[in-house]
């Protein structure tokens, strides 16, 4: 059968796109027809596999905890449903969080799923920072309550629903907890990215030092002690004190500004 007279002839364009949909959803999209079967599924497998692998080693625990049935499913649905934003191959961590937070609705996904994939992608972002500590205006050494403290840049700080960092095959929580959980996820000098989990009062000092960032130490505690309308603000004083010398240590706080 001849093609119409009105038909275009296909340009290489037409053809990229037929190839790359046929790589998004093999099951509805049929390859360009002058590729070889056997060729075309090696770059199947070849995308796939290499993105596929990719995400579940960047989301280490979502992958353990997902059956693989399940975990393929959602891959696929990504390949076929996402439109890349940012074709960097390091952007891709993130353009499947995305997927998971705008596009994907699963009823019977687990309810942290977002969460624990945000988590799981922080620590990816952290260690992948290309940021360094500028340490010219930092005096490590400095008095965190009477000079102003100096949050490193590399700590994120966050909150979640569920528990996230205790996720794993035998903890699954279905029912969100009463109270949420903060944490602080950083890098710390030795390039290791670490957490700690934190309690709403640290939680709220770590907030106040990156926002307040020209108040000294004592007085941020102050603020918080009033906040709690605690009846003896030098027991909080105290508290956060201690609370800033571990955080110091373990570089989360860099000094305080000189």
């Amino acid at each position: 059968m001849k093609p119409s007279q009105n038909s275009k002839p296909e340009t290489f364009t037409d053809v990229q796109y037929a190839f790359t949909r046929h790589l998004r959803d093999p099951q509805n999209n049929p390859a360009p027809a002058d590729i070889e079967d056997r060729r075309m599924g090696i770059y199947r497998d070849l995308v796939y596999n290499n993105i596929g692998r990719m995400i579940g080693n960047l989301f280490p625990v979502l992958r353990k905890i997902t059956p693989d049935d399940r975990w393929h499913s959602i891959i696929r649905d990504f390949f076929k449903r996402h439109q890349s934003h940012n074709p960097v191959f390091n952007k891709i961590p993130l353009e499947f969080l995305q997927y998971l937070e705008h596009e994907r609705n699963v009823d019977d996904d687990p309810p942290f799923i977002l969460e624990l994939a945000h988590y799981e992608w922080v620590e990816y972002a952290v260690s992948i920072d290309v940021r360094e500590i500028k340490w010219g205006g930092i005096d490590p050494e400095g008095d965190l309550l009477e000079d102003i403290p100096v949050i490193s840049p590399l700590a994120w700080r966050l909150k979640y629903l569920f528990p996230v960092h205790t996720i794993s095959p035998d903890i699954q929580p279905i029912e969100v907890p009463s109270q949420p959980t903060y944490l602080v996820v950083y890098r710390d000098r030795n390039d290791k990215v670490r957490f700690i989990e934190l309690n709403p009062v640290s939680a709220r000092l770590l907030e106040l030092v990156q926002k307040d960032q020209n108040i000294p130490g004592r007085i941020l505690l102050e603020n918080i002690a009033k906040e709690l309308q605690h009846p003896n603000p030098e027991v909080v004083i105290k508290g956060g004190a201690d609370i800033m010398q571990d955080m110091l240590g373990k570089d989360v706080l860099l000094g305080t500004k000189i």
